[in-house]
């Protein structure tokens, strides 16, 4: 679950230090270390922090050189940002099924390349990771930039690397629900030095930050918007990072104690996590056998003071099936819609996620689980 869990003496510790010193400047030396510091973190040369993860996508896009016109290649199960920040940039989004994983199916993804596809956004949704080197290997095959969408699954690896470090580029997102939050924020991590310096240009509306001028006179080669964060942000962001390793830790052990307890229910089925994996434990999910039945366990749920999370309570922010108001724009209509994404609509909504406290005990985390499974047995 979120790292506000866990925000405490050295959140407000580090904003206090901040008002004290009057050191609000967006660009200071807070977001220059939270830069650095979430870089190494992920195990990639460049950082850039941003106002949040929508403002990342967008930025990765333009920094990635996508243009009007071209194909941007992402999944049907994300959340809605990934596909308005496609649109806004005036690319098309082509949107793929997803498999057992939850995230993008690879096959369907190579058959959906055209001449035109310049991009593709693997969403690792939900704390697991897509089948990276699958997809991999058809964007090399393609000669296709990836740009991860890792909004939801910062602390998640593939083999011994830290997941986001495969991708040309990689997008992640600190607000409140997210694994450590800065209230607001985004950042993107690459190790192409050109990204980085049109990433960090685009978001101070074009700003080189020529050290031959003042800020006044400063240089600029495109235009950009102010997607900057704060000294606030970063630190929030420092404070929390220090905190990534405990979360990660204390989510696996809450997420094993709810698992062991009704993996034999033979009524559920779990989410596929693919063998390179390891995840970060934010949520358990499972499908049961229908659409109704995962609606009737969510009442019962929230009938003995249980959530889920995003499945099947959000979904509609998180499904392209129920996105007519930007599809439209193409010409697609909600019948389309339902035919387009059959296949992640019988996977998705029969799914229940629930979310993984990081900050509950054993003790608390056993009556929750008990509670659970007594309404999987109900089933």
């Amino acid at each position: 679950m979120p790292g506000y869990e866990l925000i405490g003496k050295q959140e407000r510790a580090a904003i206090n230090e901040i008002f004290d010193k009057k050191d609000l400047f967006y660009n200071g030396i807070r977001v220059k270390k939270f830069e650095k510091k979430f870089a190494n973190y992920v195990g990639v040369k460049y950082a850039v922090a941003v106002s949040s993860g929508t403002a990342a996508i967008k930025t990765a896009l333009i920094a990635a050189g996508i243009k009007k016109g071209d194909e941007v290649i992402t999944q049907a199960f994300t959340f809605v940002a990934t596909v308005e920040a496609i649109v806004d940039i005036e690319a098309i989004p082509i949107i793929v099924n997803i498999n057992e994983t939850l995230n993008m199916c690879p096959e369907e993804l190579e058959r959906k390349i055209t001449k035109k596809t310049k991009a593709i956004i693997p969403v690792h949704m939900l704390g697991v990771s897509t089948e990276v080197d699958k997809i991999t290997s058809i964007a090399k095959k393609n000669k296709i930039v990836v740009i991860d969408d890792n909004c939801e699954s910062l602390g998640a690896k593939w083999g011994k690397k830290k997941l986001g470090s495969q991708a040309d580029v990689c997008t992640w997102s600190f607000d409140t629900g997210k694994t450590i939050t800065t209230g607001e924020g985004g950042m993107i991590t690459t190790n192409n030095k050109e990204i980085y310096k049109l990433a960090r240009e685009y978001k101070d509306h074009g700003h080189e930050n020529n050290l031959r001028f003042p800020r006044g006179r400063d240089t600029r080669r495109i235009y950009g918007f102010n997607f900057r964060t704060t000294e606030l942000n970063a630190a929030l962001g420092l404070s929390q990072l220090k905190k990534l390793t405990t979360i990660i830790k204390n989510n696996k052990r809450n997420y094993n104690i709810i698992y062991n307890k009704i993996k034999n229910i033979r009524k559920i089925k779990f989410r596929k996590i693919p063998n390179k994996c390891s995840p970060i434990y934010d949520c358990l999910i499972f499908r049961v056998n229908s659409k109704k039945i995962a609606k009737k366990f969510t009442r019962l749920m929230m009938k003995n003071g249980l959530k889920t999370k995003n499945l099947p309570d959000a979904i509609e922010w998180h499904f392209a099936k129920h996105w007519i108001h930007i599809f439209k724009k193409f010409k697609i209509n909600k019948n389309e819609l339902k035919r387009m994404f059959a296949n992640s609509s019988e996977i998705l909504e029969s799914s229940v996620a629930i979310p993984i406290s990081s900050k509950k005990n054993d003790i608390e985390v056993k009556k929750i689980s008990n509670k659970i499974y007594q309404i999987a047995k109900k089933l």
